[in-house]
């Protein structure tokens, strides 16, 4: 992966909708089953929205029922996981390796083979569908 992406705040608001700058700059969270991406079937790509580092294929795509785009894994080195103690709760945060946005968190209630799930934002990604 190439050095990390800084920006400032100002240029960090700039770049995103006011939404995804919540999301992925001050650790939001969309509504569940209210984002772009939540029920894709399609095959492809899903980008990071601030830096547009490849983060998840729509192999590892799986149907949680919990109202965000899940994932089982990440692809390597992509991603970079961290304690959250916010709101009254222990979870793993996962931020953009690229550039530090915040995407979402991961759980350990996944399907097989990792037995992950990569609780993901949709307005943290953009997904860039296989050409045909």
């Amino acid at each position: 992966m190439s050095d990390k992406i800084e920006k400032t705040d100002q240029e960090w608001r700039e770049q995103l909708t006011p939404e995804q700058y919540h999301i992925l700059r001050q650790k939001g969270t969309e509504r569940p089953f209210s984002g772009e991406y939540w029920d894709v079937k399609a095959e492809g790509r899903y980008v990071c929205a601030a830096c547009g580092s490849v983060l998840f294929e729509s192999g590892t795509k799986f149907e949680s029922g919990c109202g965000w785009p899940s994932f089982y894994d990440a692809l390597p080195g992509t991603v970079e996981m961290t304690e959250d103690l916010s709101h009254g709760m222990r979870r793993v945060e996962v931020t953009c390796a690229n550039c530090g946005g915040h995407l979402g968190h991961v759980f350990p209630d996944g399907p097989k083979p990792t037995g992950d799930r990569y609780c993901i934002n949709s307005l943290s990604m953009k997904f860039i569908p296989n050409e045909t």
